[in-house]
């Protein structure tokens, strides 16, 4: 080492000495901040420029390095949080926007009800107007029209009377068919079952008589053998 360079060693040496706090001040508080937190950013950019000049004048490629790329990470990452908020302006100017025209829409809603109510007053009005002009007129054909309704009505009774008789008619003969069906599939259930007790006589017979042989047959084998 020539002796020009020792001051620049014993330089190194002290600002490695001197930026010892500022490192473990990174290390232990700065780091724990969000990653795009303005006080961070600030810290670490101004780190950054402090290592990078420092390096470059002192003659240390590794801090000046060092300096450039942590200057260079809290730029970009400053560049990122201005993008976010400006992203974030935008998100809330077309709320409010979005806003101002739900509320012009509620208000016009509201005229609009508004006028519908006066109108449909207007109406109810307008009704009753007619409603008591034409009740005298409704008066004098009152009469005929109850006379006519009555008519009407009479001949709704008769005819319902006559559909009704023939109504429980229908309903007589299709009950007097179900009788008639259900008669018959009772006989052809009690024949059926006298069949099949007249089979199982007959099978209990044959049993019978097979058991008679087979009892027959036995007594003779055994006064055979004796």
């Amino acid at each position: 080492m020539k002796i020009i360079e020792l001051p620049l060693v014993v330089l190194r040496m002290q600002y490695q000495i001197a930026r010892f706090p500022l490192g473990l001040i990174e290390d232990r508080i700065v780091s724990r901040l969000d990653s795009e937190a303005p006080t961070r950013l600030i810290y670490e950019r101004s780190l950054g420029v402090l290592d990078a000049t420092v390096g470059s004048f002192l003659g240390d490629p590794a801090i000046e390095r060092r300096g450039l790329a942590l200057t260079e990470r809290s730029e970009a990452l400053g560049r990122a949080a201005q993008l976010d908020a400006d992203a974030e302006q935008k998100r809330q100017e077309a709320a409010a926007k979005l806003k101002a025209k739900q509320d012009a829409a509620i208000a016009d809603r509201k005229v609009a009800r508004e006028t519908k109510q006066a109108e449909v007053q207007k109406a109810e009005q307008q009704a009753q107007d007619d409603k008591r002009t034409a009740a005298a007129e409704a008066e004098e054909r009152k009469a005929e029209a109850k006379r006519k309704a009555d008519e009407v009505a009479a001949q709704r009774t008769r005819a319902a009377e006559a559909a009704k008789r023939d109504e429980q008619a229908k309903i007589k003969a299709a009950e007097e068919r179900a009788t008639a069906a259900a008669q018959e599939k009772a006989k052809d259930a009690a024949a059926k079952r006298d069949a099949a007790a007249e089979k199982r006589g007959q099978a209990d017979h044959i049993e019978k008589l097979a058991d008679a042989e087979k009892n027959k047959r036995q007594t003779e084998r055994a006064n055979n053998k004796s």
